[in-house]
């Protein structure tokens, strides 16, 4: 009677097993929760479950239930198609029933699986960088320095006639009757003159200074002419005369 009584209870604690709550269906490469739990509450609560993957799900975390009667499991199926979690052995008696489970396949049949499991079939294809759009990022860099160019070539003249104005300004009237002195004085005016009237005012003589009202200017070219034969007749024109008729024109 003992033996038959032995017998049977270990049966009985043979055929309790724990409880899965899971759904049918798992995304592919997402997380998932499964629970397992001893739902008779003359039996003791579950210990932690022994394995460390189940089946081919990889598992990612185990925490206890909130009554303390069994554990949440967090899975990530990384393959597809059927999933079964075999039994487990609890090492008191109780082993968890099978557990079938779905994987659905997310991408046509034949084609690489990418962003998951890594090696060669992981690597995303070749996508070359978009230079035609991302230059599209360098037209207002291009359009300001296009009008910084344009605004420093328009105002090229007035540059270089306020330059030759100061260089001749420095030199006017020549420091003493050298010939270096006079000459300098010389090219300074010319070059003053040709970026105030053009290429042309390079040649100009008295008599065309004065056909173009430049008086005080063709009293500069005589003033140079008789400097050079030690001459002071007509005396050197001041500078702000000849400064002033250029802003008049």
């Amino acid at each position: 009677m003992r033996l038959f009584l032995s017998i049977l209870a270990s049966g009985l604690a043979l055929s309790a097993s724990p409880v899965w709550k899971a759904p049918a269906e798992i995304p592919f490469g997402q997380l998932a929760v499964l629970e397992l739990r001893e739902e008779d509450p003359a039996k003791p609560a579950l210990p932690r479950p022994p394995e460390e993957k189940l089946g081919s799900l990889e598992l990612r975390g185990v925490e206890p239930l909130a009554d303390g009667r069994g554990w949440r499991l967090t899975v990530q199926p990384l393959t597809a198609g059927p999933v079964s979690i075999p039994p487990m052995d609890f090492g008191d008696g109780r082993i968890s029933p099978e557990l079938r489970l779905r994987v659905p396949r997310t991408v046509p049949f034949g084609a690489p699986w990418m962003g998951v499991g890594g090696g060669q079939d992981d690597i995303l294809p070749y996508v070359p960088f978009p230079w035609a759009w991302a230059s599209l990022l360098l037209l207002p860099p291009a359009l300001l320095a296009a009008w910084i160019v344009h605004r420093w070539r328009k105002n090229g003249a007035k540059r270089a006639l306020h330059q030759r104005r100061r260089a001749f300004a420095h030199q006017w009237p020549p420091r003493d009757g050298r010939r270096e002195a006079l000459d300098l004085a010389h090219t300074l005016g010319r070059d003053l003159l040709a970026a105030r009237f053009g290429e042309e005012a390079r040649s100009w003589s008295a008599a065309d200074f004065r056909r173009h009202q430049l008086d005080a200017w063709a009293t500069w070219a005589q003033s140079l002419d008789a400097a050079r034969f030690a001459r002071t007749e007509p005396p050197f024109p001041p500078l702000v005369d000849l400064l002033k008729q250029l802003e008049g024109r």
